[in-house]
């Protein structure tokens, strides 16, 4: 697993064991945010090691969850004697679903077995406050990739850790083409100097603006490419004929898993023009 130091007191964990999602550490004299966790145990564990070493044990005082997906919140248990804050949605969406989504994740990974399902304490609508020793930070709705998925901007620093909502390529099969394209519009606008994803690389300055447009410009290509096929009367196995390069993304990302996410992309969208339905969920 990889750390990346991206302030004086903020780490960016990046995992070697699945698709490089990300795992954010803030250090205080009064103790650690973590936001989000990692989905296998043992790197979720090399995390807290990370920080009892440098603030001592049961220091984390915060667990933050971007959004209700497996791969940010299968570590919560690891942190007993923490908080956990997410999403009002988020909370709902695990209660509803977490532990069937646990059982098969148990069924196809041994390295999960002594996983357990902990849901969030704490939640909010719309967005919350959240201050520990010198960090100041606000939390906000982004509903996009997923429903209940949420930002956290630090205040002082200019991190903005996104969630799935930025990543090598958007992922819009749990959400929506309008919303994923006003939140990342709007995370534009706060012209951070480092920008977490939920997966891949941390961003610089000068690449998130670059980033954020290159995602929106595949958003509008995708939708665009998949209403030719559904207009001629293609078959759903056409989307495979779209290449992500023709939207202007790399295939290369994430040891290459973003052609099988843009593939899952085109046959969700195929699916919902067929239905009738808009890109945004709504009839059309």
């Amino acid at each position: 697993m990889r750390v990346d130091r991206v302030e004086e007191d903020i780490y960016v964990f990046v995992s070697s064991l699945y698709a490089q999602v990300t795992a954010t550490v803030m250090l205080t004299p009064q103790g650690a945010i973590l936001v989000d966790t990692m989905p296998f145990p043992t790197e979720t564990r090399e995390i807290a090691a990370f920080i009892e070493e440098h603030l001592g044990p049961d220091a984390v005082r915060y667990v933050i969850n971007t959004h209700h997906h497996a791969d940010h919140v299968f570590g919560n248990y690891l942190f007993p004697s923490a908080q956990v804050i997410a999403h009002d949605t988020c909370r709902e969406m695990m209660e509803r679903s977490g532990r069937a989504g646990l059982a098969r994740a148990k069924r196809e990974s041994p390295a999960l077995a002594e996983v357990e399902l902990r849901l969030p304490d704490m939640t909010f609508e719309k967005q919350m406050h959240l201050r520990l020793g010198h960090q100041h930070m606000r939390l906000f709705h982004t509903p996009g990739h997923s429903p209940d998925a949420l930002g956290v901007f630090v205040l002082g620093d200019k991190v903005l850790i996104a969630g799935d909502t930025v990543m090598p390529v958007p992922y819009i099969v749990s959400g929506s083409v309008d919303g994923t394209r006003r939140v990342l519009q709007s995370l534009r606008a706060l012209k951070p100097d480092f920008l977490v994803q939920g997966h891949g690389d941390v961003l610089l300055r000068g690449e998130v603006e670059e980033t954020i447009d290159a995602s929106l410009t595949y958003l509008d290509c995708a939708v665009s490419q998949v209403s030719e096929l559904v207009a001629r009367g293609a078959p759903p196995e056409a989307v495979r004929e779209i290449d992500i390069e023709s939207c202007g993304l790399s295939r290369i990302p994430l040891d290459g898993l973003v052609s099988r996410l843009h593939t899952d992309n085109l046959t969700a969208l195929y699916r919902q023009m067929r239905r009738g339905r808009s890109p945004n969920g709504s009839r059309s």
